[in-house]
């Protein structure tokens, strides 16, 4: 089977479960085509990512030029299905907080993108996210291309379901994939019951490759790990309180938030003004590997999350035989049992946050190995990506039929 991936930024440091899904369809026969609506951004620091970047079709790569060429090819051949996509997009425009002219660009962009699925024979189209890779996705179909579907993460995607156009995404595509069931609960939300049967559950996967022979170190150490973007959503800030509380207290541990972001001045400047200094190291942007390597050096992994999907970073430090302290938030009760697995706390409350951290280092580590143990079995059995995969081709054969 011939599919075509299409989404907004690949490969991208934050997007290894991409890469991940994209290998395990291909060890099963599934010819997969990278499309990408720009390039990776940040300097790619994996070999892996590397490599998929040499893979990887890119609609902005040769400038404007090649947009308006393949525009006026679709007016000139197929005038009557350009001028029914033009209606879509005028319609998705009235809604949405971006202006029209960004529509427009999508129209474009679907525009030089069917062609290319009908010369390499792709028989479905499959986007990541539910932002404007599913609208130059859906565009694309309507210009003549395969069916399509496409994988809903969120928090970003809930936040404005009607201003990108959700719902009617929903009843477009062939299929719909939900990362958790939380996710496709806000989903059902957004459209009639009679279309609920499309929207299925495939989770994100992990790789033997990334916690075979790399989880035995101990947890002995008394330091933390927070990992993912430095923004709002994931509640490092937050974090930061908590941490200081803890100092306050007289309690000897560190901290590491492994990512960059758009927050990172003010963190760095909560952290001085917090004293935190010697407690506290931020890493920047970091390959597969060091990630790894940071949490296989942690306690237990962090995440005071405000909004997430269902974070990778939890099945990747539950894995590792790492326990995982977060919040009852989005997907993230489906996958860590409290007390068992991790520990949950309310999200934005500092004082649960500095409390569990603090159980978590009074914890024996006798307990803190189990815990471990119980998080890898889980993460295992629930995130297996070639198991994932396996959910995704029969989703890609319903679609194509």
């Amino acid at each position: 089977m011939r599919v075509a991936y299409l989404i907004n930024q690949y490969p991208k440091v934050s997007h290894t479960f991409i890469r991940r899904e994209i290998h395990a369809l291909e060890r099963r026969g599934i010819d997969v085509t990278r499309i990408a609506i720009r390039g990776s951004g940040p300097v790619l620091l994996d070999d892996d990512d590397k490599l998929e970047q040499q893979k990887t079709r890119y609609v902005f790569g040769d400038g404007a030029l090649r947009l308006l060429t393949a525009t006026f090819k679709v007016i000139l051949w197929h005038p009557a299905r350009f001028f029914q996509a033009l209606g879509l997009t005028l319609r998705m425009s009235r809604r949405s907080d971006r202006p029209l002219l960004i529509h427009l660009a999508y129209l474009m962009e679907a525009c030089l993108i069917q062609p290319w699925l009908i010369k390499d024979r792709i028989e479905h189209l499959h986007a990541h996210f539910g932002t404007n890779s599913a609208e130059v996705a859906m565009l694309t179909h309507v210009l003549g291309g395969p069916q399509w579907s496409f994988t809903v993460h969120g928090p970003e995607e809930f936040d404005k379901p009607q201003s990108i156009g959700l719902p009617e995404k929903i009843r477009r595509c062939a299929q719909v994939i939900a990362i958790s069931s939380f996710g496709r609960s806000q989903l059902f939300r957004l459209v009639e019951p009679r279309l609920w049967p499309k929207i299925r559950i495939v989770h994100c996967g992990l790789e033997s490759a990334f916690y075979q022979n790399n989880a035995t170190s101990s947890p002995l150490m008394r330091n933390f790990v927070c990992v993912g973007r430095l923004c709002e959503q994931k509640g490092q800030v937050l974090l930061l309180d908590a941490a200081r509380r803890l100092v306050e207290s007289g309690t000897k541990f560190g901290l590491v938030l492994a990512g960059d972001g758009e927050m990172r001045d003010e963190l760095e400047k909560l952290i001085s003004r917090y004293k935190l200094e010697s407690v506290v190291r931020i890493t920047g942007w970091l390959s597969g590997d060091q990630v790894r390597d940071e949490i296989l050096a942690a306690r237990a992994l962090v995440l005071p999350s405000f909004a997430e999907g269902l974070p990778v970073v939890i099945m990747e430090a539950m894995a590792l035989r790492r326990p995982v302290i977060s919040t009852f938030v989005a997907g993230i009760p489906e996958l860590v049992n409290s007390d068992e697995l991790g520990w949950l706390v309310p999200a934005g409350d500092a004082e649960a946050l500095a409390s569990v951290m603090q159980a978590c280092l009074d914890t024996p580590f006798d307990t803190i190995t189990r815990m471990g143990d119980a998080a890898h079995a889980r993460a295992l059995e629930r995130h297996d990506v070639d198991k994932e995969a396996t959910k995704l081709i029969e989703t890609f054969k319903i679609a194509a039929a």
